[in-house]
């Protein structure tokens, strides 16, 4: 159908929910915000579906849910009556409509007599993803638009491991999403009729406690801890999202308490009135947060992303001022931190691995490798980690250390299958504290990381292509990128093409290798200095993004390897 009369079903749909049909009948002369949100229905991916929250079928609301919901309840009903008995674990944010998304799904569950595990307030994706392997439910919903802006809202799906769906399930739940053709027709049961069904379980503080008692097992030197815990000065921020809920204990818990808490951002709120964007990637989350750690000498300040799942950091220079890491100086830290920790305490294993994506630092890699532990480069996509340790755990071939993504995601312990802000907030506290009983800052450790193995420099640009031409112009991008495929950047030649949506790797001399992997829709260049540069579109947002990596012998000339790359990136997409 176009989508005139997409916008007409709805239109004339006389159950419409009434802030829907107050919001469509305002939109009635805005024909071009109409044709957008009804030329297409918001994308379903293998990380679900993100979106601004409004009418129509390219928009995130009740019945987009319910559509979202009803695939899933066709994909389990695929899966078998004991599938089905299993259940649902869902949990959601701090964002607009939120609670209302997670009962809604709920309700669609239920006509399939399906039950759902719901938490009675808001919650950090990662203990989603503790409660489904916890509860042994068949799947999970995370209700949550990461580190989107406030009018955004989404739905993420999570397999029986506790992680997002790898890609057989991901692709086999969204055809049964796109194959149900009208969401208004979608039934759904009551609150009460779900409750009457036994088919509706509010859950909280009995999971929490569970959580919390596993992310104990983050720490690694507690002797250490109790020495210098109490003398660490540490801010955190929650950017007005779920942190606060199990950060402030699990920090206890691991034997800190010089927390200090941002006041004004520690109060859930889906506006985030005082950020721009609630992303620990942006300097600017930082704001409050240095302000605070200026007046009380803090030796590191700490943030999380709305649901929890990233985290960023601003340590202290000898300046006196902060500065925010990247998320691959993060991990670097943590990584060489554990790896130090647990090799002089004996419990380092001999057959251990790291897991990152193939676009992070090459940093970590050099680390791991310098203490004998194997590096598995993956997917982006944290599920291909997650995947990663339930292979590691079935065949036992590799003892899991750490995973890591660039964009500020990490897990220390795999109870979890996703990224986990709250082990992280823990880890780096840990890590911070060792530094500071050697009388150093953690800008100071980082510098002894880069003075033993080498500067490495990465950055990350997002070029935001939204609208109904922005899909064609990604595509357009890559199909050029794959058909004009750059020979140098920079004038520093190419010496290697791996194309992962085609699972080839094309050499200098013509020589074509195989990759062991997924197809994904990513091109990645590594040039003859090590340097390298990766481009994907995102799974998640209307944008396409450029990955750029360098080494060399100081900081300024990694830096600035890395800004001619930038500069000869820009060109190429303005061209």
């Amino acid at each position: 159908m176009s989508w005139k009369e997409t916008y007409k079903i709805w239109n004339d749909f006389s159950d419409l929910d009434p802030t829907l049909k107050e919001e469509l009948t305002a939109l009635k002369e805005d024909e071009s915000t109409l044709e957008d949100a009804f030329y297409a229905p918001l994308e379903f991916g293998t990380a679900g579906m993100r979106g601004v929250i409004g009418v129509g079928i390219n928009r995130m609301n009740q019945y987009t849910i319910r559509q979202a919901t009803k695939g899933l309840a066709l994909f389990m009903e695929q899966n078998g009556e004991e599938a089905m008995k299993r259940g649902v674990a869902i949990a959601y944010d701090s964002r607009h409509q939120s609670p209302e998304f997670a009962l809604e799904a709920a309700k669609t569950l239920g006509v399939h007599g399906i039950p759902s595990y719901v938490f009675e307030s808001l919650r950090p994706t990662p203990e989603l993803s503790f409660a489904v392997r916890h509860l042994n439910t068949f799947t999970g919903i995370m209700i949550t638009a990461s580190h989107n802006p406030p009018e955004y809202n989404g739905y993420k799906v999570y397999g029986e491991d506790g992680g997002q769906m790898p890609p057989k399930d991901a692709d086999a739940l969204t055809s049964f999403v796109r194959s149900i053709e009208n969401s208004l027709s979608i039934e759904v049961l009551s609150k009460e009729e779900l409750e009457e069904k036994g088919l509706l379980t509010i859950i909280g503080e009995d999971v929490d406690k569970v959580y919390l008692d596993h992310v104990k097992e983050v720490t690694v030197d507690s002797e250490m801890i109790e020495r210098i815990g109490s003398d660490m000065k540490l801010v955190y921020t929650p950017l007005h999202g779920t942190g606060k809920m199990l950060g402030e204990r699990a920090l206890a818990n691991a034997g800190f308490t010089g927390i200090t808490l941002v006041p004004e951002q520690a109060i859930a709120d889906p506006e985030f009135p005082t950020v721009k964007s609630p992303n620990p990637e942006e300097p600017g989350a930082f704001e409050y947060a240095i302000k605070l750690g200026k007046e009380i000498d803090a030796d590191v300040l700490v943030a999380t992303d709305p649901d929890a799942d990233r985290l960023g950091i601003a340590v202290k220079t000898a300046a006196g001022d902060y500065e925010v890491l990247t998320g691959n100086q993060i991990a670097s830290l943590m990584l060489h931190y554990l790896l130090t920790a647990q090799k002089n305490n004996g419990t380092l294993p001999e057959n251990g691995a790291v897991l990152k994506s193939i676009v992070s630092s090459e940093l970590p890699t050099v680390i791991a490798e310098s203490f004998g532990v194997k590096m598995v480069d993956v997917l982006t996509g944290f599920k291909f980690i997650a995947e990663k340790i339930e292979q590691y755990e079935t065949d036992n071939s590799q003892t899991f250390l750490f995973g890591f993504e660039e964009s500020y995601g990490y897990l220390v312990k795999s109870f979890v299958r996703d990224k986990d802000a709250i082990q992280a907030l823990v880890l780096i506290a840990e890590v911070a504290a060792y530094y500071k009983e050697k009388e150093l800052t953690l800008y100071d450790g980082l510098q002894e990381l880069y003075a033993t193995y080498g500067y490495f420099n990465e950055k990350t640009i997002s070029v935001k292509m939204a609208g109904i031409e922005g899909s064609e112009k990604i595509k357009a991008l890559m199909k050029r990128f794959r058909d004009q495929a750059p020979t140098e950047f920079n004038d520093i030649k190419v010496t290697e093409v791996e194309d992962f949506k085609t699972s080839t790797k094309t050499l200098a001399d013509g020589t074509i290798e195989t990759i062991e992997m997924p197809a994904a829709d990513v091109l990645k260049y590594t040039m003859e200095d090590g340097s390298w540069i990766a481009i994907r579109p995102s799974g998640t947002e209307p944008k396409i993004k450029f990955y750029i990596g360098a080494k060399a012998e100081t900081n300024e000339e990694a830096a600035a390897k890395v800004a001619g790359f930038e500069k000869v990136i820009n060109a190429l997409v303005e061209g």
